[in-house]
């Protein structure tokens, strides 16, 4: 009888697995559960599993990729850093007003992790996120061979709630580079939140794109409505200026047996 339940409730459409289906109504018959807890925990189990689906796809979208997690950031590393600014952005208050944020520091103190970090937030949180280096994007969008194709593939960066472009100044671009990073963060403007990291201060955009005559514009867009989440300190990949490992505890030597 269960069976046929199970195989009748995948029929319909359900997504929960065929196991897990038979182990709920194992468990409402051995718990004598009434028809309406056995409805409302088919009804759990169904959300559940489509809200983990639902993550899952959204994260293979999101493309955040292999990354340190946040109870691993070593936030004593860096000389100056707001932790408090950077809890409050994990509330996605940011993100419900559309605004956007600039981790901007030097090399290797971290700007990338925090950024996949609150995009790992998001996503959790039920946003879409999209993350990409600036340079990987923005040939994504020039190797277009039409300006329809290039309209099409903008929407993979103007559609996220959350669209994180990494890295912004350490490879040099060109005039059309800089008109199609305008147009997503133009397009995005007071309606989705963009996260940029770089270690350039704004006045210095404009050697990103040499000829570009919408840099100010630009930099006008995104600053207008922008946490600025400077850090300054050493690059952790120099393991010249990691912290020391804890000292492990000497090996103690085997006691020799005394011979009677």
């Amino acid at each position: 009888m269960t069976t046929d339940i199970a195989d009748g409730l995948r029929g319909l459409g359900m997504c929960a697995s065929r196991e897990a289906i038979l182990a709920l109504l194992a468990h409402a018959t051995k718990g004598r559960m009434s028809p309406a807890q056995v409805v409302e925990q088919i009804v759990l189990l169904e959300r559940r599993e489509r809200d983990a689906r639902n993550l899952a796809s959204r994260t293979k979208k999101a493309a955040l990729g292999a990354m340190k997690a946040l109870d691993r950031f070593d936030w004593s590393f860096p000389r100056v850093i707001d932790r408090p600014g950077y809890e409050q952005l994990l509330t996605l208050d940011f993100a419900a007003r559309g605004h956007n944020v600039l981790f901007r520091g030097g090399s290797g103190v971290g700007k990338s992790t925090l950024a996949q970090n609150l995009g790992q937030c998001a996503l959790e949180n039920g946003k879409s996120v999209r993350f990409s280096s600036v340079n990987e994007a923005l040939a994504d969008l020039l190797k277009q061979e039409s300006l329809p194709a290039v309209e099409r593939r903008l929407k993979r960066y103007t559609s996220p709630d959350i669209l994180i472009l990494d890295e912004l100044g350490y490879l040099q671009g060109d005039a059309r580079s800089g008109d199609l990073l305008y147009t997503i963060i133009s397009r995005r403007h007071e309606r989705a939140s963009t996260i940029i990291t770089t270690n350039l201060a704004y006045k210095q955009w404009g050697t990103i794109f040499p000829g570009a005559a919408c840099v100010v514009a630009l930099v006008d867009r995104f600053a207008q409505h922008c946490r600025v989440f400077d850090i300054d300190g050493d690059s952790w990949r120099d393991p010249h200026n990691r912290h020391p490992e804890p000292d492990a505890p000497p090996a103690q030597k085997p006691k020799k047996r005394r011979t009677a």
